[in-house]
């Protein structure tokens, strides 16, 4: 079906991306994964642009679907849950601190041994923020290619074993346990607002180029007009369900095959070091459990390494406290931006003076 793809028109591409990413999103669905149809959409994507099919995401349903899940997050960040963070504030520091430190460490571990060109592992290995990532790559000379590999197919990676763990960890989905109305709306008004501020915002961020303000802007002003009493979230199932479509696409369409083929002598060592980020969270997610009380799934959906948007969601269609995972997430990557560049130069800078 795919052997010679170049010739078709681009709509009818995106009708095969949307046959495949349905059927997917409703096997996955019916066994009740987490954030099905996230995945569904995401291996879609995978599936066409490994056969050098160049599809991308429109930039407007993007940011709208990056602002519909800032105000997810937002709606989960009660002040209840807030208020139980800061009273656990150092081992939330530590535990947020601790993956930026090992993602630095197995970076510069990379980089010394020589496993990838130049700086790129340091750049590849950030746990989060990868667009941020992937264009401060470029400028301090790593090869960029290689770097959004890394960094996108972490999220896939992470994304997977995440929702596969909430799967077998929990004998069912909590929004997906019952009977789904896709468009059930309690307050028009309510509905109208959360879409402006999705939207708006989310626009106003990216035209400001404020990195990840697409989902971080509505997420904390969400939140602070909440906890106001201000606004009442309104996010019908229907536009959650568009909004992970677009997210899933968003990853998936990225491993295009020139890429994939870029990267194939890598992909060991690429794994092997997501892997072991991955257990440096498990690590973290069992701190959490034995002194902070957490259910280790929470704790493990807390500390897992990005990316946040797709952890959100999983968190939202599984039994976890999703206001707890919400803010841990949103502190790693809120620190990852202004921390991540700092620390990723001065590795990489350090490593030459090594040398």
């Amino acid at each position: 079906m795919f052997a010679s793809p170049v010739r078709l028109k681009p709509a009818l591409w995106w009708s095969v991306l949307l046959f495949i990413s349905a059927i997917l999103a409703w096997a996955l669905t019916a066994l009740h994964l987490p954030a099905g149809v996230l995945l569904g959409c995401m291996l879609a994507g995978i599936v066409l642009s490994s056969r050098d099919i160049r599809l991308s995401v429109p930039s407007p349903l993007f940011v709208l679907a990056q602002g519909v899940l800032g105000c997810l997050m937002a709606r989960s960040l009660q002040p209840a849950a807030l208020l139980k963070v800061a009273g656990d504030w150092p081992l939330f520091l530590i535990a947020t601190v601790s993956i930026i430190a090992a993602s630095a460490g197995l970076g510069w571990l990379l980089m010394r041994r020589q496993v990838f060109p130049g700086t790129t592992a340091v750049w590849g290995l950030a746990p989060g923020a990868a667009s941020a990532m992937v264009v401060m790559a470029e400028s301090y000379g790593a090869d960029v290619r290689l770097v959004a590999f890394m960094q996108y197919l972490r999220v896939a990676v992470v994304t997977a074993v995440a929702a596969l763990v909430a799967h077998f960890w929990t004998t069912q989905s909590a929004p997906l346990a019952a009977e789904v109305h896709w468009f059930a709306v309690t307050s028009q008004r309510n509905l109208g607002w959360t879409l402006l501020l999705a939207f708006a915002v989310s626009s106003l961020a990216r035209w400001r180029r404020i990195p990840g303000g697409a989902m971080v802007a509505p997420l904390i002003l969400g939140a602070a007009l909440q906890a106001m009493g201000w606004l009442v979230i309104e996010l019908p199932p229907a536009l959650l369900a568009v909004s992970y479509a677009v997210i899933g696409w968003s990853i998936g369409l990225r491993f295009t095959r020139s890429i994939l083929l870029h990267a194939l002598r890598a992909l060991p060592a690429v794994l092997g070091s997501i892997f072991a980020l991955m257990a440096v969270g498990l690590v973290i997610a069992v701190g959490l459990t034995y002194w902070a009380g957490y259910d280790p799934l929470t704790s493990y959906l807390a500390s897992s390494p990005g990316g946040a948007d797709s952890v959100a969601i999983i968190a939202a269609t599984s039994a976890v406290d999703a206001g707890f995972v919400m803010a841990m997430q949103l502190a790693r990557f809120l620190m990852v931006l202004m921390l991540g560049p700092r620390v990723s130069k001065f590795v990489a800078t350090q490593s030459r003076i090594d040398r």
